[in-house]
């Protein structure tokens, strides 16, 4: 579940940013992409550390 929600508020996040920077289509989609990768990313390895210290 927190992988998915980092993708998506990382998607949306990413793509505020391109935009705010007067992005054409192709930077916001690549901002969103990237940004929505390397917070889903977080949200695995966030959800690795909660599941091993669980035990």
């Amino acid at each position: 579940m927190i992988v998915i929600t980092g993708a998506v508020l990382g998607a949306i996040g990413g793509a505020a940013v391109a935009y705010t920077r007067k992005g054409k289509l192709a930077d916001i989609l690549l901002y969103a992409f990237v940004y929505g990768l390397v917070f889903g990313l977080a949200g695995l390895f966030t959800t690795l550390i909660i599941h091993r210290s669980a035990m």
